[in-house]
């Protein structure tokens, strides 16, 4: 069975390229909410949607995001009430909403990103433009839950041995410091011995083959087209909106839902294709 995770990289790129850039240069709360719902349902689909925990950090960045604007900046005409002589404007909380859910959204668009876009598929995608940065970029991305694993595991062996001591302040940021030494220099060992190894391999000597060899079809051109189709759409239809110094939209006209129609459809169009090829496959297997 097909799904959004086994299209070529180009075709995935240009997806979340549409996705995320049209939120990101908009403060349109309607389009930063069908953002955020659809970064969260495609890391639900892909399976980088992460603990119960990590959904408690991004609610908390979220509020956090969305209260500090009210609490720095009090433009706006609107009073909800004052705070040591300091105002707290409807304008001010509305656009810490927004700018909240905009930030949120994009965390949520970069893990499915990272959860699609594997290591091969990177070099797969730049190694034609630039394979020193499509290694550079592969490594980095490899790195980071490397670095993290590593970490858990010289933490818990310093525990282990006792010299891990949380009594004050001072004793955790001893050990945390003591951590980050032991954890630089396996950093430092590691990339050398990434090094010596490519070089015994002979990197960059000739001709390069792909771990993984993929090809651009009819059905990657198509998820390529329409998806820049519906993010031109949605730029087409955006919404002037502004917040300060009060909260004005421009009226709702049929280029407007057509705008918010598109992104939506742009949204939900991994979940299309998963449900079309689950369909199909059913079909399949009911009819053999």
């Amino acid at each position: 069975m097909r799904t959004f995770a086994d299209f070529h990289p180009v075709a995935q790129a240009a997806y979340f390229a549409a996705a995320a850039g049209v939120a990101m240069f908009s403060m349109d709360p309607v389009v930063l909410a069908l953002s955020l719902a659809g970064a969260v349902g495609l890391c639900a689909l892909t399976g980088g949607l992460g603990s119960l925990r990590w959904q408690g950090g991004m609610l908390l960045l979220f509020l956090v995001l969305a209260a500090l604007n009210p609490l720095t900046h009090h433009d706006g005409v609107t009073v909800l009430l004052v705070v040591n002589h300091r105002p707290i404007t409807l304008e001010a909380c509305l656009y810490g909403l927004s700018a909240a859910g905009m930030v949120v959204g994009m965390v949520y668009w970069f893990r499915g990103f990272s959860q699609v876009m594997t290591s091969d598929r990177l070099l797969v995608l730049l190694g034609g433009l630039s394979p020193r940065l499509s290694l550079v970029v592969s490594m980095a991305l490899r790195y980071v839950p490397l670095f993290g694993r590593q970490w858990k595991k010289t933490q818990q062996t310093q525990r282990a041995l006792g010299l891990y001591r949380e009594e004050n302040s001072m004793d955790r940021c001893r050990a945390g410091l003591r951590v980050f030494s032991i954890m630089t220099t396996w950093a430092l060992e590691n990339g050398v011995i990434t090094a010596d190894s490519m070089t015994a391999r002979g990197y960059g000597l000739g001709c390069r083959s792909h771990f993984r060899k993929v090809s651009f079809g009819l059905h990657d051109g198509l998820l390529t087209g329409l998806s820049l189709l519906l993010a031109a759409l949605a730029l087409w239809g955006a919404r002037s909106i502004a917040y300060y110094p009060r909260l004005l939209a421009a009226p709702m006209t049929l280029r407007h839902w057509t705008g918010y129609a598109a992104y939506g459809a742009l949204m939900i169009l991994p979940h299309i294709i998963q449900g079309k090829e689950a369909l199909a496959w059913r079909w399949w297997n009911s009819n053999r």
